[in-house]
C-alpha cells in the first residue's frame, strides 16, 4: 500500500495522460477515441444540455438556469460590444460558442477523475491556430491587399522598412503561441499543484499518529486552492475569448 501512496505523490502529471479508449485505425491512420476526445464530446453535449435547460419553461421572471445563461450571454455580448462594436454582432455566435465551450472544458476538468482538455498544448495550439487562420481570412476578405499594411505603420523611413516589417510580422505570428500557452500553462500548473497538495494530505492522513491531525492544514489549503482554480478556470476562458475579439478587431479595423 505504501508503494501506491508513493506512486500517487510522485505522479502529479499522470492526470494529463492521454489514454486510448477505443482503438480505430483506417488506412494506416489513427482515428482512435481517447479520453481527450471523449471529454470534448461530453463538453459539447453538456453545453447543449445546459442551454436547453435555460430555455425549458422560460418565463418573464427568469429561473436560475435562465439567469446563468443570460449572465454568460451578457458577459460575451459586452465583450464583443466593447472590442468590436456593432460590426461584431455578425461574429457573436462564434464568440459565444467559443466562450461557452472553454468554460465547460475548464469546469469539467475540475471534477475529480475527469480529464482537462485545455491542459494539453496540442489542443490549445490547434484551437489558437485555427482561430488565427480564420481571422486572417476575414482580414484579407475585408481589405484585400491592403490587409498587409498591418505590418507597415505609416511614416516609417524607407531605410528601416525591412526591420519594421520583420518585427511586426514576428509579433503578429507570436499571438498564436501566447494565446495557446497562456491557457495551457494556467490549467496545467493549477491542476498539478492541486494533485501535489492532495497527495501530501493523503500521505499525512495514512501515516497515522500526530500527522493524522495535521493533515487538516494541507486539506484546508486544498479547499482554498480549489476555489482559486475555479476562478482561474472561468477567467482563462474569458481571457482567451477576449483576446480573440481583440485580434479580430485588429484585422477588421487594421489597427
Amino acid at each position: 500500500m505504501s508503494n501506491n501512496y508513493h506512486t500517487f505523490i510522485q505522479s502529479p502529471l499522470e492526470q494529463f495522460e492521454i489514454v486510448t479508449i477505443l482503438p480505430i485505425s483506417i488506412g494506416g491512420l489513427n482515428f482512435s477515441i481517447t479520453n481527450s476526445a471523449l471529454f470534448m464530446f461530453l463538453t459539447f453535449l453538456i453545453s447543449i444540455f445546459w442551454l436547453s435547460l435555460s430555455f425549458y419553461k422560460s418565463s418573464l421572471i427568469p429561473t436560475n438556469w435562465q439567469l446563468a445563461k443570460e449572465s454568460v450571454y451578457e458577459i460575451t455580448a459586452n465583450m464583443i460590444r466593447e472590442n468590436l462594436g456593432s460590426k461584431g454582432e455578425f461574429y457573436f455566435p462564434f464568440i459565444f460558442s467559443l466562450h461557452l465551450f472553454l468554460l465547460f472544458c475548464n469546469f469539467i476538468g475540475m471534477v475529480p477523475y475527469s480529464f482537462t482538455v485545455t491542459s494539453h498544448i496540442i489542443f490549445t495550439f490547434a484551437l489558437s491556430l485555427s482561430i488565427f487562420i480564420g481571422i486572417n481570412i476575414i482580414g484579407i476578405q475585408t481589405h484585400g491587399i491592403n490587409f498587409f499594411s498591418l505590418f507597415l505603420p505609416r511614416g516609417v523611413p524607407l531605410i528601416i522598412v525591412p526591420l519594421i516589417i520583420t518585427i511586426e510580422l514576428l509579433s503578429y505570428l507570436i499571438r498564436v503561441f501566447t494565446l495557446s500557452i497562456r491557457l495551457f500553462a494556467n490549467m496545467t500548473s493549477g491542476h498539478t499543484l492541486l494533485k501535489i497538495i492532495a497527495g501530501f494530505a493523503w500521505t499525512m492522513l495514512s501515516a497515522g499518529g500526530l500527522l493524522t491531525f495535521f493533515h487538516l492544514i494541507p486539506l484546508g489549503l486544498l479547499v482554498a486552492l480549489i476555489g482559486l482554480e475555479l476562478a482561474i478556470a472561468g477567467l482563462q476562458a474569458y481571457v482567451f475569448t477576449l483576446l480573440t475579439c481583440i485580434y479580430l478587431n485588429d484585422v477588421i479595423d487594421l489597427h
